[in-house]
């Protein structure tokens, strides 16, 4: 039986001297738990609260984040299962903030602290669609206005959810071929990327099938996102290459795109032509690119219409030509202003989001799925995305600042784990928090009856 426990510490001394105490665990330190420790503090888990509507009973008196809490935890520990999800926390300063735990009577403490039924069941109650919602909401509307943070240049990106391809179960999942033939099961996730001082925070995301091209799944976000600020930048891949698009940015909400042009397009063809007969290269800015020369080449809008073939917003290009290759790279930009080295600059800053993939899925696990409901998966996902955002988060907090331009595999790597001179002590709808020489001078206070209990429970 899982018991909710709320913190009551004169009560759990006074349960410990009559010999009822049901259960104890060590306290030990883990990262994960100061960076909830931290978030809790900053009031990162109260905005998850408020933007996580919370489906539970009326009469339910449990704080909501003693859910959610635990679960972004456990990604953040890398357990991908309902099973895992348990009381991911094992710090006594985390319990003791939160203010409540939970345990399981029937279970040892340390393989976990919640049934996979019990939280299918809360699951059973949310759409993947409200999952979704609910993580865009909580950013947007809480976290950000909580820690005033505001980003002006944005990435947009699309990745490959991937499942396995035999398995015909997965809701909603659906087959794609690339043009190698390689053949692939599953969803697709369009993400927003805010840069935020020297990290990044996904501000937005949007799910849909693997078949859905990138520009369908993510157009209604780009285009309604309350992220996008007059002023901001936005850099894409080649993937949502769109006039219609680049035009209502610009001319609408007066934020500016970066983005590479095909081989195939006109505009492409004249500004390589242009660079070749003005000459005028420039060293590339990337000294890591010291065989790339750039070229700027000016008023290319006329020379790419949108569907309809209308002109639209005017467009400069940065040319890039690989000497060594001989091949070139034009990039695009709405904002006139800029010399060939500010937009190439600019577009350099994509690959963190590639870098945020590989990171969410090789380390948080992030195509790991347990369950083959959409709902489920859903939850895996977005609880992923909350736990590799409250690392970003708590890298710009007091908190983190020694991590800032980590990522949590290698500080986990490095990380030294200690047990605690404290111990979590249960007794039936309660826990405290008792330091081990108290607890040490407490045992002897006790008359044998309880010594025996105490060390029995201690034993386990």
């Amino acid at each position: 039986m899982i018991k909710v426990c709320r913190k009551d510490q004169e009560t759990i001394l006074q349960r410990i001297r009559e010999g009822k105490i049901d259960a104890a665990a060590l306290s030990s330190s883990h990262l994960v738990d100061d960076i909830i420790l931290s978030m809790k503090k900053n009031g990162v888990l109260d905005c998850i609260r408020r933007g996580f509507p919370d489906k539970r009973a009326d009469n339910t008196v449990v704080p909501f984040e003693l859910v959610l809490a635990p679960a972004i935890a456990a990604k953040m520990k890398t357990h991908s299962s309902l099973t895992d999800i348990p009381f991911a926390l094992t710090d006594h300063r985390t319990l003791s903030e939160l203010g409540y735990s939970l345990w399981d009577t029937n279970r040892d403490l340390k393989t976990g602290l919640m049934r996979e039924g019990t939280l299918r069941f809360l699951l059973d109650k949310y759409s993947s669609d409200e999952m979704l919602r609910s993580y865009n909401d909580t950013v947007q509307q809480h976290i950000f206005p909580a820690l005033d943070i505001e980003a002006n240049i944005h990435i947009l990106d699309c990745t490959k959810v991937e499942v396995n391809l035999k398995n015909t179960n997965y809701e909603g999942a659906t087959v794609v071929s690339d043009n190698e033939g390689n053949v692939c099961r599953g969803y697709k996730l369009a993400t927003l990327r805010g840069i935020v001082r020297d990290s990044g925070i996904i501000e937005e995301i949007a799910f849909g099938s693997i078949s859905t091209a990138d520009l369908n799944l993510s157009r209604d976000m780009v285009m309604n996102t309350p992220m996008l600020k007059p002023g901001d930048v936005i850099i894409n891949d080649r993937g949502f290459i769109s006039r219609e698009l680049l035009n209502f940015l610009k001319a609408e909400r007066q934020v500016d795109t970066y983005i590479p042009l095909r081989k195939n397009m006109v505009a492409y063809k004249m500004a390589v032509s242009a660079a070749i007969e003005d000459g005028k290269w420039e060293v590339h800015p990337n000294k890591k690119r010291r065989n790339q020369k750039i070229a700027l080449v000016t008023n290319l809008g006329d020379l790419w219409p949108d569907e309809y073939d209308r002109l639209g917003v005017p467009i400069n290009v940065c040319v890039v030509w690989d000497v060594e290759t001989d091949n070139y790279f034009v990039f695009a930009t709405t904002d006139i202003s800029k010399t060939a080295k500010q937009i190439i600059q600019m577009y350099e800053l994509r690959p963190e989001i590639e870098e945020d993939y590989r990171q969410i899925k090789d380390f948080w696990k992030l195509e790991d799925f347990r369950s083959k409901k959409l709902n489920v998966i859903a939850f895996h996902i977005v609880c992923v995305l909350l736990g590799y955002m409250f690392f970003q988060l708590y890298t710009m907090l007091p908190d983190g600042y020694a991590y800032a331009g980590k990522s949590l595999p290698v500080v986990l790597k490095n990380y030294a784990y200690t047990a605690h001179g404290f111990y979590v002590l249960y007794s039936d709808d309660i826990f405290g928090v008792v330091e081990t020489t108290a607890l040490m001078d407490l045992y002897v206070q006790c008359n044998e009856e309880a010594r025996v209990a105490l060390k029995n429970v201690m034993q386990k």
